[in-house]
């Protein structure tokens, strides 16, 4: 596959993940086309087999059977996750004021709250509703066309509005869909909009919906140098990785999982530090063979964007540790293991890249700020395997739209597809 393809590919992707639901409907279709089954309770999984994926709610996991018996060429796994910060509908969402209707939010993740405002919105998440038969369903949704806005104070009212405005998310942040109706209920409106589909609804009883911005994905730049778009983290990495497990030759055992809620805390059934993952892992092995023996010869790499050095505000990196829109992917290191990379890991890294002639980066935070975090020191503490947290360069992260390069999603997952594929061993013995 070549980068415009990959680019074009990647656009698609990021256009149809309006969710972390989303995002596993696409991945799973994906995966589909290629050639992969959905897990069932008879799959047969051993060398050479059909790959299969599982999915459970926002997350999923795929995997790429080896040629070898899985105990003897351990597994090569990539990590990352699906959901972005956002604004999330509350339960009792429906506030009327001075004539207008609202609906009430949560702010999910570390949001930057200030780019939401003038932008069109429009819903997307998971809906709960009874069907004729008595039984709770779920239906995804989607409106796609804009239907709230938050709109601004004019700074004529806020002369200070330039001066780093907080912002109250209670009290500012209700997004506006119309001039009031008494009438309007919001399941109700989710109802009808699922009839429309010929389900059979009796009553949505509940829901997981966000907002998010309709301007979609794009490839901009002077010379297409940049891809701009909502959610670049992490459903850049999660189309990186899901490419890269298509594309692998099949003689390795490859793993993909893409967990939800790791932007707060990734602690829930479906998220890094829960049993999603280890579950699967436990499946798959032989009554004689023990996950920590099976981690001892695999390795995770936790792939979540960077942060690059940012023109306008270079005093935020360490000057020898600024990474560089399209500059190649990039090593994250942190001595509090704020990132679980590790020297062999990183060196596995630089090796595959420079085979595939991919230049490669390192990220360190100043010594005086707090770094973030990843699913990758969770997965390293969940599993006890070797982990490398990786990512792409980006402006803007957690803005309702940030900005990464054209060239660097695709260098990544040239490496990705290197290191399904790379023999086994991945790691010499110790002399």
């Amino acid at each position: 596959m070549d980068k415009e393809v990959f680019n074009q590919g990647l656009l698609e992707f990021l256009s149809e993940s309006t969710s972390p639901f989303h995002a596993v409907q696409s991945m799973s279709q994906r995966l589909r086309d290629a050639g992969f089954e959905p897990l069932k309770t008879n799959s047969h999984i051993g060398p050479g087999s059909t790959g299969v994926f599982y999915e459970q709610g926002g997350s999923l996991i795929a995997l790429r059977p080896g040629s070898e018996a899985l105990e003897e060429s351990g597994l090569r796994m990539v990590g990352a996750h699906t959901d972005s910060p956002c604004l999330m509908v509350k339960p009792n969402a429906e506030q009327r004021k001075l004539g207008y209707l609202q609906l009430g939010i949560e702010v999910y993740g570390g949001a930057l709250l200030n780019p939401w405002f003038d932008r069109d919105l429009s819903l997307a998440g998971r809906v709960s509703y009874e069907d004729g038969a008595g039984a709770v369903a779920t239906a995804l949704v989607d409106f796609r066309d804009p239907i709230a806005v938050i709109p601004s104070l004019a700074i004529h009212l806020d002369r200070e509005a330039n001066k780093n405005r907080s912002i109250n998310a209670q009290l500012q942040m209700a997004p506006l869909l119309s001039l009031d109706t008494q009438s309007f209920n919001l399941r109700e409106f989710l109802s009808e909009h699922l009839q429309t589909r010929d389900l059979d609804v009796t009553e949505v009883l509940d829901y997981e919906l966000c907002f998010y911005d309709t301007q979609p994905p794009a490839q901009i730049g002077l010379r297409g140098e940049f891809i701009t778009s909502a959610r670049l983290d992490n459903l850049l990495s999660c189309y990186t990785g899901l490419q890269a497990l298509i594309e692998a030759d099949g003689s390795q055992w490859s793993l993909l999982v893409c967990n939800d809620h790791e932007e707060v805390g990734s602690c829930s059934s479906t998220g890094a530090q829960g049993p999603m993952l280890q579950n699967f892992l436990q499946g798959l092995l032989p009554d004689q063979v023990s996950l920590p023996l099976l981690m001892q010869r695999s390795m995770m790499i936790s792939a979540d964007n960077a942060h690059a050095v940012h023109p306008s505000y270079p005093d935020k990196h360490d000057e020898r540790h600024g990474p560089m829109i399209n500059g190649g992917p990039v090593i994250k290191v942190n001595a509090s293991q704020r990132y679980a990379t590790s020297s062999d890991g990183a060196a596995l890294f630089r090796l595959l890249a420079r085979k595939e002639s991919v230049d490669v980066q390192a990220f360190a935070m100043r010594a005086d700020m707090a770094c973030g975090s990843t699913i990758g020191p969770i997965t390293a503490g969940e599993l006890g395997v070797t982990t490398l947290d990786i990512g792409v360069p980006t402006f803007g992260m957690h803005s309702i739209r940030e900005l990464a390069g054209s060239d660097d999603a695709w260098a990544l997952q040239r490496v990705l597809s290197a290191y399904f594929s790379h023999a086994s061993p991945l790691f010499a013995a110790s002399p």
